[in-house]
């Protein structure tokens, strides 16, 4: 009887001979970032905004509009601004980044490992200027609103009477809410209970919920109980209502043009050197900052409750 053998091309060898098909680094944390998308920006060339008011008071037309008809003289005066007026600066957001260039050199195919590092930075570092937007100690829009723009939760859970309430704070041509990803859940929620499901909007690439014809923009820089990912169901965050851009005395970002090495609109990317030891090093950079012009371009609403669930059955 003659001896059969069988020769199989194992596993593990033909895992070694495989052309095997990889994608670039994913980056877990990366978000749409819509906020910088809506957003109106404008540019500087000395990394200086002042915002000039009128200061408070009356002025030659409500002089002209109260007087007397029978009266022909013309009231004089001037309008006053405020002697102080408000100056934002840049902020930089800075990093290095060092790739060895023995790595770049021979693990470079099919993705360039330089590029791929500094792409994955500048992710990283547009995220870092959106939280800034919204939670920076010195321009960030949390803690810019004016005292008079702040209301509270009426029930806790953000209810249509409250973001209604946060439309009379922003009437003049409000632009979009800005909230938590959980927050706009905890909306729909109250929207579907009340039987006022909110309809669907398209604006910046994107399909949101709109209550009055406003978007409600999904954001996880504004945090749940000081987190983007709260483990737990309950906790409290804050929804802004804004209305944006320099024409409508709104919100605006700022940037600064000119820069060396631009990539885009504020972020430079600018090659340090390599060292004796064959590393190179880029230093990247993104200026930004944000102004409020009126107080009445921004309304925030304060401990909205996001873990209220209801049974339905």
């Amino acid at each position: 009887m003659a001896e059969k053998i069988v020769n199989a091309l194992g596993r593990d060898a033909a895992y070694q001979l495989a052309d095997i098909t990889k994608t670039p680094p994913q980056f877990g944390s990366l978000t749409p970032r819509w906020l910088t998308r809506v957003l109106e920006f404008k540019g500087l060339a000395a990394g200086i905004y002042r915002v000039n008011r009128v200061a408070e008071g009356e002025t030659p037309l409500d002089a002209l509009c109260s007087q007397d008809p029978k009266k022909t003289e013309i009231p004089q005066g001037y309008v006053e601004y405020q002697t102080r007026p408000r100056e934002y600066e840049l902020s930089s957001i800075s990093t290095i980044i060092n790739v060895d260039t023995k790595i770049s050199d021979v693990y470079s195919s099919p993705f360039d490992q330089v590029k791929e590092q500094i792409g994955l930075t500048i992710e990283s570092l547009k995220e870092r200027q959106e939280s800034q937007i919204i939670n920076s100690d010195g321009y960030g829009l949390l803690k810019n609103a004016a005292d008079s723009q702040r209301i509270q939760a009426r029930y806790g859970r953000p209810m249509p009477d409250d973001l209604d309430e946060l439309i009379s704070k922003v009437w003049k041509d409000p632009s979009f809410f800005l909230a938590h990803p959980r927050a706009i859940a905890a909306f729909e929620r109250e929207c579907t209970r009340r039987g006022v499901p909110p309809v669907t909007v398209n604006i910046a690439g994107g399909t949101f919920i709109a209550w009055r014809g406003i978007p409600l923009i999904p954001t996880d820089k504004l945090f749940v109980d000081g987190l983007k990912n709260p483990k737990g169901k309950a906790g409290k965050t804050n929804i802004l209502l804004a209305r944006t851009g320099e024409a409508k005395r709104g919100v605006i970002g700022l940037y600064q043009t000119g820069l060396p090495g631009e990539q885009s609109r504020g972020l430079s990317v600018r090659f340090r050197g390599i060292n004796d030891d064959g590393v190179a090093s880029y230093l990247l950079s993104l200026y930004c900052s944000a102004a409020v012009l009126a107080d009445d371009a921004l309304a925030v609403l304060e401990d909205v409750e996001v873990g209220d669930y209801y049974d339905y059955s």
